[in-house]
């Protein structure tokens, strides 16, 4: 729960640095949304030692994108690769943070990274997934089996059915506790929120995708197969930036507005 919790790092173009040794470190910047703009892959640590060129490749990233942050994997290399970083980024405004990249190859193997980026390897997609984690770790994290982000070395000992129930609880708990922005929510975030399912997470994305974005919670119930049920049971856990009516981006819900307005008017 703590690390679902972990509070975002919002506004920042980021770096996302998978660290390794033989393959080489796998870079990806992304900018302050989330959208990849770039990869490659440098060899700063053994057997290669390429230092130099490593140090060139990442200046001109940076110059490039103006990048504000990098996000080092904790994995194997991960000293070498912030020793290297810290000598780069002295004297400028740059910073770097440790990312914890527990379940990061999980995800760059599973069917949703071959979704969201067809053209790239499996390294590239968990420097994305690093440098994701610090702008928006629950956003991330959704992404991965529970069981693959850290939850400790007994859990093979328990029971596997009642372990998955209660760690997908948490997850649930988490993002409803927090709640989703409609309009820049994954499908895996989305498909959380209580009340929607798989199927109603993708036709809400469709929706998005086809009329723009959510102006208010009401459109919701425009979202094919999204009845009146299901909107009672999401509506106060998705918010929606800058909406219609100021109330949709609280976590109060539209029954309540009534009652609401009342008090503010008192």
């Amino acid at each position: 729960k703590q690390l679902l919790l972990s509070a975002p790092i919002k506004g920042l173009t980021v770096i996302g640095f998978d660290p390794a040794y033989r393959t080489g470190c796998k870079i990806a910047v992304i900018d302050e949304t989330g959208k990849l703009l770039e990869t490659t892959t440098i060899y700063p640590t053994e057997p290669q030692n390429d230092v130099e060129g490593a140090k060139k490749a990442l200046i001109k990233l940076i110059d490039k994108y103006n990048v504000n942050m990098f996000a080092i994997g904790n994995g194997t290399a991960s000293r070498e690769s912030e020793e290297i970083v810290s000598q780069i980024i002295e004297g400028t405004n740059v910073e770097y943070i440790i990312v914890n990249e527990a379940g990061a190859s999980v995800y760059s193997a599973s069917e949703l990274a071959d979704e969201e980026f067809p053209d790239f390897s499996e390294g590239e997609r968990s420097a994305v997934s690093i440098a994701r984690r610090l702008q928006h770790p629950l956003a991330e994290l959704v992404k991965i089996d529970p069981k693959s982000i850290g939850v400790g070395q007994y859990q093979h000992d328990m029971n596997q059915k009642q372990l998955s129930e209660s760690l997908d609880g948490v997850v649930e708990k988490v993002v409803n506790e927090v709640g989703v922005d409609l309009n820049t929510a994954s499908y895996s975030l989305l498909n959380h929120v209580s009340g929607i399912g798989k199927a109603t997470a993708r036709n809400i994305i469709d929706f998005r995708d086809e009329n723009g974005s959510f102006t208010n919670r009401k459109d919701l119930l425009k979202v094919k197969k999204l009845g009146k049920e299901t909107f009672e049971q999401c509506a106060g856990f998705v918010k929606i930036d800058n909406p219609d009516y100021p109330l949709d981006n609280t976590t109060i819900h539209p029954e309540s507005y009534k009652p609401t307005l009342k008090l503010l008017d008192k």
